[in-house]
């Protein structure tokens, strides 16, 4: 028998008004029982302590302040924390675990946005086009700098990716279906069966990094992740390769970075930069060989109402008693986003 369980949005005001326009809401008081307030952006306050001591829902996105044990234990009868967005990290500690809380994520949704760049950023680089289209501003009508950019294919290239997370798998889905690149995965703790049943190769990165036409990134930002590639990797890429990071800037050493770009033997389409964004004096923005966007491959706009439907699924899911699409454990955390 499906239940109405106490639930409360836990997230940034402008947030929730992104994520539950009016078919949310409707969908959102059909499955749970709802008070006021009913989204908050913080935790402390006697009103929403009111609140915490009711509910056993809370559905959490952007802005969500951490769960730590003062809210936990003015939360007696909290027993699920069903996330609307991505990566948990930034809320969810051992405390949540410890109390044996269920925790779900969004995280399937947001990557079909990220993916979808990564496709682009992919193809384009076959080519070079930004690359070539920063060139053209400067060489006008001589159409020398065509050559300049290395070779121009869109086959028999060589992808690598970086990670066979969540994004990393789409990728290799999107690829094979195009059918225009070898692609060779690195991931330590990837299965190598479900690799190339995805159609690409298990490689460690020492072997994949001399082979990358394209090397595009996907590993969660971890403390052993972090620069894992420096100087020493970037050195190792051929020259006219094109380094893609749509997944955290801590995975890049930038001082190296820039130092590769400024050589311009490397092509760079970053997404995310350590800092975020970067300083005003960073060489990376008046390098014609690099691409920057501002943090914008995941979910934006509209895009965000998939990871609220489903954190909604998950709620009804709860509701009815039955097991989670996506939960997120003490385990996985350690070794994801």
């Amino acid at each position: 028998m499906t239940r109405r369980p106490e639930t409360l949005l836990v997230m940034a005001r402008d947030t929730m008004e992104l994520q539950f326009g009016p078919a949310e809401l409707a969908r959102l008081r059909a499955t749970a029982r709802l008070g006021e307030p009913l989204c908050t952006d913080e935790l402390a306050s006697d009103p929403v302590r009111a609140r915490l001591a009711e509910v056993e829902v809370l559905i959490t996105s952007w802005g969500c302040p951490p769960l730590d044990d003062a809210v936990l234990r003015a939360a007696p009868h909290l027993r699920a924390v069903l996330h609307a967005a991505g990566s948990v990290r930034d809320h969810v500690g051992a405390a949540v675990f410890d109390r044996g809380l269920l925790v779900t994520t969004a995280a399937d949704a947001n990557a079909e946005p990220v993916a979808q760049y990564t496709l682009g950023a992919i193809l384009w680089a076959f080519k070079k086009v930004p690359f070539l289209a920063a060139d053209a501003r400067l060489s006008r009508e001589d159409w020398g700098y065509r050559e300049q950019r290395g070779e121009l294919s869109g086959r028999d290239r060589t992808v690598v990716l970086v990670g066979f997370s969540r994004v990393g798998r789409r990728v290799a889905a999107l690829l094979r279906l195009l059918d225009l690149a070898r692609v060779l995965v690195v991931d330590p703790v990837a299965d190598p069966g479900e690799i190339r049943a995805a159609g690409a190769e298990p490689a460690s990165l020492a072997e994949a990094l001399p082979q990358a036409d394209v090397l595009s990134l996907h590993a969660p930002s971890l403390p052993e992740t972090r620069h894992m590639i420096g100087a020493a990797e970037l050195a190792a890429l051929p020259p006219g390769a094109v380094l893609i990071n749509t997944a955290r800037g801590a995975l890049v050493d930038t001082a190296a970075l820039e130092l590769a770009c400024a050589a311009d033997g490397l092509h760079a389409v970053l997404d995310v930069t350590e800092p975020e964004p970067l300083p005003a004096g960073s060489p990376l923005y008046d390098l014609p060989n690099v691409v920057l966007t501002p943090h914008i491959a995941g979910s934006l706009g509209s895009e965000t109402r998939r990871m609220s439907a489903e954190a909604l699924g998950e709620l009804e899911r709860y509701a009815a008693g039955l097991p989670p699409r996506a939960p997120v454990t003490r385990h996985s955390l350690a070794v994801q986003a």
